[in-house]
C-alpha cells in the first residue's frame, strides 16, 4: 500500500486498509490499517483523555482517547499501551506501540476515528 504519515498521525507505515476498504481478516475497514515495525511509537492524533486502555476482543490490546465535541479515536492492535485510563494526553504524546495482538499477525495499527460514536473516515481530520 502507499505510504502514510506524518504531522497528525498517530504512526508513519504503510496503508493496508483504508476507510471502507476489506482488512487481511475479511472485515470491512472501519478506519484506518497501517503496517509499521513492532514497537514503533504511536501518538495521539489530538489532545483528549484516555477512556480505554485494555485488552477488547477483536482489537487487541486498545488505547480510546475522547477528544470531546464527540470525537474519539482508537488505536488496536498495540503491542504495549503506554497511557492508562484518564490519562490527559496532548497531541503527538506516546500512547501506545505498533504490534499485533488480537489481529492477524503481522505489525500494524488499527486506528479509528468515530464522531458521535459512528465510524466516519479519518484521512481529511489527520490532515488538518
Amino acid at each position: 500500500g502507499p505510504s502514510v504519515g506524518g504531522a497528525g498521525w498517530p504512526v508513519d507505515g504503510r496503508l493496508l486498509a483504508g476507510f471502507g476498504a476489506t482488512m487481511p481478516d475479511g472485515r470491512k475497514s472501519q478506519g484506518l490499517l497501517v503496517a509499521a515495525p513492532a514497537g514503533t511509537t504511536v501518538r495521539a492524533a489530538a489532545a483528549g483523555t484516555v477512556v480505554y486502555a485494555e485488552w477488547m476482543s477483536g482489537f487487541g490490546l486498545i488505547l480510546i482517547i475522547d477528544h470531546g465535541d464527540g470525537h474519539m479515536s482508537l488505536y488496536a492492535h498495540s503491542e504495549t499501551l503506554l497511557r492508562g485510563a484518564g490519562d490527559t494526553v496532548a497531541a503527538g504524546d506516546p500512547v501506545a506501540t505498533v504490534g499485533s495482538s488480537g489481529g492477524h499477525g503481522q505489525p500494524a495499527l488499527y486506528f479509528e476515528l468515530r464522531r458521535g460514536g459512528k465510524p466516519v473516515d479519518p484521512r481529511p481530520w489527520l490532515g488538518r
